[in-house]
């Protein structure tokens, strides 16, 4: 009985059958790992998925900063990344889910998608996780830098950073940052933000300042007296010369701007 197993194992005819035998039984399975491998990781099909990205996208360029010195004037990259409903869910058969952005929501970093049944016997309506990234160029930190630190040119470069990982506006202007103390540690490639300076004090109570006050098609410029401290980003109050006590923004080197 050994040998003739052995004869039948080592005849050529009878390896090529077992090897096509062996190929129709797995296709099957080949064919369900390939379609599983096509499917989109978050179980939607192919074309709700892209309106969901398609839909984050829209309102991510839409939530994007006017650039004021503080973000980089190039295009942002955009990166959506669609997470998996809750897999505890049962949801009843539709024939047509509508995506939408919840009222109030801004899809940037971890947010969510709407998706509702628009058609079916059962109406319903869950939320998608999704994160989204925004990539421009900004600064970063160069090299680990203590709180209280104060910024040096050699402090910071330009770099690849994500929007949405801070809500305060990333800083691009070298210029607006350097001389400027740091009011928390920073890591070495961190992003640099408004909110990790430290306000400018322009003047103290009790300088005299020059005051600025403009309103539609006119300014009047004038001195006046500060009552508060002037903090960067602070209301401060000033007397003018005339006594009325006036509410501006400090702007620089004893300098308020009012406006009327």
């Amino acid at each position: 009985m050994q040998s003739r197993l052995r004869l039948v194992s080592s005849n050529p005819a009878w390896i090529a059958l077992l090897a096509v035998v062996l190929f129709v039984v797995t296709l099957p399975a080949m064919a369900q790992a390939q379609a599983d491998a096509a499917a989109p990781p978050s179980g939607l099909d192919t074309a709700l998925e892209q309106q969901v990205r398609q839909l984050a996208l829209d309102g991510s360029h839409a939530a994007l900063p006017v650039s004021n010195g503080t973000s980089s004037s190039s295009a942002p990259r955009i990166e959506v990344q669609v997470g998996q409903l809750d897999p505890r869910l049962r949801l009843a058969p539709c024939q047509r889910i509508e995506p939408y952005l919840p009222e109030g929501m801004r899809p940037w970093g971890k947010s969510r998608i709407g998706l509702r049944c628009a058609q079916g016997s059962v109406k319903w309506n869950v939320y998608l996780p999704i994160t989204v990234k925004v990539w421009t160029r900004a600064l970063v930190a160069t090299n680990a830098i203590a709180a209280g630190a104060v910024l040096g040119a050699a402090d910071v470069a330009q770099g690849e950073v994500d929007l949405a990982e801070d809500s305060t506006p990333a800083l691009a202007d070298a210029d607006l940052v350097v001389g400027r103390a740091v009011t928390r540690a920073l890591r070495p490639g961190q992003s640099l933000r408004a909110s990790h300076l430290k306000p400018r004090q322009y003047f103290v109570a009790g300088e005299t300042v020059s005051v600025l006050a403009q309103g539609p098609g006119f300014s009047v410029a004038g001195e006046g007296q500060a009552l508060t401290n002037g903090i960067e980003g602070q209301p401060a109050r000033v007397r003018t010369e005339s006594g009325r006590v006036l509410t501006g923004n400090p702007v620089g080197d004893k300098r308020v701007e009012i406006g009327i």
